[in-house]
Order: structure tokens, then sequence, then C-alpha cells
């Protein structure tokens, strides 16, 4: 499962440049799947959605630090931990119940990120 960052967060911003896979934001600042990956052209997000790698996307909270589900493999391929958890002072990176993944599944998107 993909990881979230809880509205406890204190937009401190300690988890962004551990994030293997670029896929964390600060609130409100919109998105692409080229940020930091390998990715360029097509890109089938999760929900069926086909869009370019260097289309910004909405952003997923104008609140605080969030993951874009579509980037996050958890750290899977990198490290033993999501790193946004290990260094959150507050413990607001958790799992997302809403984004349940099988191993195998988080380490095909690091494959697809990284190519």
């Amino acid at each position: 499962m993909a990881i979230i960052i809880t509205d406890e967060c204190i937009n401190c911003g300690a988890c962004e440049p551990e994030c293997p896979n670029n896929a964390i934001y600060e609130a409100g600042a919109e998105w692409k799947i080229a940020d930091g990956t390998g990715v360029k052209g097509e890109y089938s997000l999760h929900n069926g959605v086909v869009t370019d790698a260097d289309t910004e996307q909405q952003p997923v909270s104008d609140e605080v630090y969030y993951i874009v589900p579509d980037k996050c493999t958890e750290c899977k391929g990198f490290h033993e931990e999501p790193q946004c958890a290990a260094v959150c002072p507050v413990d607001c990176c958790i799992p997302d119940p809403d984004h349940v993944e099988t191993e195998e599944q988080l380490l095909d998107r690091k494959e697809r990120l990284h190519l």
C-alpha cells in the first residue's frame, strides 16, 4: 500500500528529500510523473487514466505535504522501510488503507518509474 501523510503534518518538509521516487510534494504544489523519475511519454495512472509524464497534475492536498500514490513504492527496492516515516518527527506518514498493494505491485511500480 502507498503511504499517506495525515493532517497532523507540521509541514516541516523532512520527508520530501528522502523519497527515492520524488513522490512527496509541498501542500498545493502540482506534480508530474516525470519529476525525479525516468518516465517519458505516456504513463498509466492507477485509476486507468493515461497521461503524459510531463503533464502537471492537481495537488493531492492544499493543507499539508502529500504523497502521490502513483509514485509511492513504500521505498521497496531502495530501503528496508519507508524513508518518509523514518524521518517524520510527528509520525504522520502511515500506510494508506485506500491504496493497498502487494510487494510485487510496488516493485513493479519502482521498475516502471526508474526505467
